[in-house]
Order: structure tokens, then C-alpha cells, then sequence
């Protein structure tokens, strides 16, 4: 490789990109409570939802549940495995500045009970 060649290789390798982050005009913030999906081999799919109560009857103790996707996000293999490591990385940080994230504690089930149901994620 000539001087030139070198001096063009190292300008190129110092040059600085900048990313500048603008929400589209239909952006919108969900909440959700749980998360579903799944992979291929081209892209893995994970849709986000929220669970709301929809019927508790006495009848045959009968509970129902609505289960409303509020959106799905598909990313190629590369993006999963990028925001897999990101989001490790700040739930590591977010438990070194709060502690340990633990999921609430449910109450052991009557064994004299004759309800079946099993919890859903949020409700008793």
C-alpha cells in the first residue's frame, strides 16, 4: 500500500459519525405487562400485550381474561441478539442501583379449594 493509500485508510477510520434520534409523527408509548412471540430463521417476532379482567362469574368459577397485542415488533436475528445484550445490560445496572428484581409472591393454593384457575401475570 502506498502513502496515500495509508493516509486515506486512517482519515477514514478517524472520521466520527453522529446519530441524531427524532420520533416519527406517529410515534406512541405502550405499557405492557408481558411480552409473547417467537423466531424463523429470518426474524423473531415479539408482541407485547396487556391483560385485562373481562368476567369473574360464580359459575363454575369461571374467570376471563381479555388479552389486548397492543403491537409486535419483528427484528432480523442481529437486532434480537443486539437488544437481547442491551437490555442484559441495563437490568445489570438497573439491580446494582435497586436491588434485585424479584416477581411478587403469590400465596400457595388451598389444597382444600376447588378452583383450579391458575394466576395470570397482574391479577389474583
Amino acid at each position: 500500500m502506498d502513502d496515500k493509500a495509508e493516509k486515506n485508510k486512517g482519515a477514514k477510520d478517524k472520521r466520527k459519525v453522529t446519530i441524531e434520534i427524532h420520533k416519527s409523527e406517529d410515534f406512541r408509548q405502550i405499557y405492557a405487562i408481558g411480552a409473547l412471540g417467537g423466531h424463523s430463521p429470518y426474524d423473531f417476532r415479539i408482541s407485547f400485550y396487556n391483560d385485562s379482567p373481562q368476567r369473574f362469574g360464580p359459575q363454575n368459577n369461571t374467570h376471563v381474561m381479555k388479552r389486548q397485542i397492543e403491537t409486535e415488533l419483528i427484528l432480523s436475528p442481529l437486532a434480537a441478539l443486539e437488544l437481547s445484550r442491551w437490555l442484559n445490560q441495563h437490568l445489570q445496572e438497573y439491580e446494582k442501583k435497586f436491588g434485585p428484581i424479584t416477581r411478587p409472591r403469590t400465596k400457595a393454593p388451598d389444597p382444600k379449594s376447588t378452583d383450579n384457575s391458575s394466576n395470570i401475570q397482574g391479577y389474583t
